[in-house]
């Protein structure tokens, strides 16, 4: 009830929300501990890694995530990295919205997708589920897919009944060069979506 009440129809004053308004959360899904290090499943941690590092931004331990924070032209970014691995996404997502007293318009979850050719990128303002466990638990969580979301497409070269392992499968020496490419651009299409909106975003980047 108490994420209810925040997301639709909380009262603040004036001071507050604009405050709110110039916070924004980016949450990278994976699944936490080194033996995913480097999986496809694991690419939302290394967008989200590669923002901080690029602004100097260090993850500390926190309450179901890993935390970076840094300011940026006058809006706050939040980077988390989810302690409770991919299918329990959303605990992380709805404490961390609570906590910053973010706005659900103001959330960008960056994520893998095997429907899409490996280093594209779709960023879209809201939608299903697309049958990723992450962002279905999200969805379920907040009980809202209104939420903005970066997909990373990691192609779907594997066989029949092989999903699982691919997934979570390390990226090949040809893939390599191209994942990191484009883990910038992910990178860059984060910053454009909250500093130029996600219309323009899209239009660069998808």
């Amino acid at each position: 009830m108490k994420l209810l009440r925040f997301l639709f129809g909380k009262k603040t004053n004036a001071h507050t929300s604009t405050l709110s308004d110039m916070k924004y959360l980016i949450a990278g899904l994976g699944n936490f501990g080194i033996d995913y290090a480097n999986s496809r499943h694991n690419i939302g941690f290394d967008v989200v890694e590669k923002l901080a590092a690029d602004k100097n931004a260090v993850f500390t331990s926190g309450r179901y995530a890993d935390k970076a924070e840094f300011k940026f032209k006058g809006k706050t970014f939040i980077l988390i990295k989810p302690t409770t691995y991919m299918n329990l996404s959303g605990k992380a997502l709805k404490f961390w919205i609570e906590k910053e007293n973010i706005p659900l318009e103001n959330v960008v979850v960056v994520t893998d997708d095997l429907n899409l050719p490996l280093g594209k990128l779709r960023i879209r303002k809201n939608g299903n589920d697309g049958g990723h466990n992450g962002l279905k638990n999200i969805n379920e969580v907040l009980q809202s897919n209104e939420y903005k979301r970066l997909r990373f497409g990691v192609g779907n070269n594997f066989q029949v009944g092989k999903q699982v392992d691919f997934v979570l499968g390390k990226w090949d020496k040809t893939e390599a060069p191209i994942v990191a490419n484009n883990v910038t651009r992910a990178a860059e299409a984060v910053t454009s979506i909250i500093m130029e909106g996600i219309e323009r975003a899209m239009n660069l980047y998808n």
